[in-house]
């Protein structure tokens, strides 16, 4: 590793290493994780290409994932030393309906389509192919403790997730692939904290449900941190997840967000409550729990900055 320094973009901060710069292109660059990382790679020296529906800046490309030959996009990738499909319709902006699980599977299943044909019909393929995921792939399993060996589930998420990774990995014949099983990110600004903490700040806050469902939790600059590992660690294939090595409990988080703010976390959201609000979203994303452990990021030598959910709420509140 070369120099390294402290850069601080909004409220992440970032302990970067000057390495020889790539050129690598994002997809969903726009989005709460995808700014997060495309900040640590510029800062880290690397030219950072976005496909996005918005271009708004010189390196931003638009695109259309459901026309592989709209706008160039795709020479774009040519030349691009890696790719990282961020892409996708946000899981948690409303109802399950029907039309919108067709949405969330379509939008991840275009864009991975998309550029994964861009990457083989590459004059020169990327090193590296970084595709998106999530612990959602494991489904509701209680207190199991659950590693990338473990088998999927069968629910809705699930099977998103495994067709998600499937399609990434028809880039493995030319470039290296990763998949990023990712669980609950924290952040002040954007991702699920902020609507989970708001009941908190207005004094209603509490566990949901039985409260013993597990949370598995990544800082926001780990979760890059592991990002950035992933793509500069040339033993790593397949899926990894990114999640913190202690998983807690509804109650353990809840009162760890409590603590955090200074506020009280004595006022459980009741179960059939949360299911007559959010519907099917409610039992896979709050009432059901997944107790995930990043064994292959240990296994391999990653070191977290946030490691408890004390240390990391404490440095996302201050």
């Amino acid at each position: 590793m070369g120099h390294k320094e402290r850069e601080e973009h909004q409220e992440f901060t970032f302990v970067v290493a000057y390495d020889p710069a790539m050129t690598i292109v994002v997809a969903g660059g726009t989005g709460f994780l995808g700014s997060a990382l495309v900040a640590a790679l510029r800062i880290d020296g690397h030219r950072v290409l976005v496909l996005t529906r918005h271009p708004r800046h010189t390196d931003d490309h638009s695109w259309s994932p459901g026309d592989v030959t709209s706008n160039g996009w795709m020479s774009v990738v040519d030349d691009a030393d890696a790719v990282v499909n961020l892409a996708g319709e946000s899981i948690g902006g409303g109802r399950w309906t029907a039309a919108r699980q067709r949405a969330i599977r379509a939008s991840r299943v275009q864009a991975t389509k998309a550029l994964v044909t861009a990457i083989k019909a590459a004059t020169t393929r990327p090193r590296i192919f970084i595709s998106g995921s999530a612990i959602g792939f494991y489904g509701n399993r209680g207190d199991e403790r659950l590693t990338e060996d473990s088998a999927p589930s069968s629910d809705f998420l699930a099977d998103v997730c495994r067709e998600w990774e499937r399609l990434a990995f028809e880039a493995a014949p030319v470039s290296r692939v990763v998949c990023l099983r990712t669980g609950l990110v924290l952040a002040r600004r954007g991702g699920a904290l902020p609507q989970l903490a708001l009941p908190f700040r207005l004094f209603v806050g509490g566990p949901a449900g039985s409260g013993r469902q597990y949370m598995s939790w990544i800082h926001v600059d780990d979760w890059v941190a592991m990002v950035l590992w992933a793509i500069n660690n040339t033993s790593l294939t397949g899926a990894i997840n990114l999640t913190a090595p202690a998983p807690v409990t509804n109650a353990e988080f809840s009162r760890a967000l409590g603590r955090a703010l200074w506020r009280p976390a004595i006022m459980p959201a009741p179960a059939f409550a949360l299911r007559l609000v959010l519907g099917e979203m409610a039992d896979a994303l709050i009432l059901g729990g997944q107790r995930v452990l990043p064994a292959r990021a240990e296994s391999m030598g990653f070191a977290f900055k946030y490691a408890d959910i004390d240390s990391a709420l404490q440095a996302v509140y201050g």
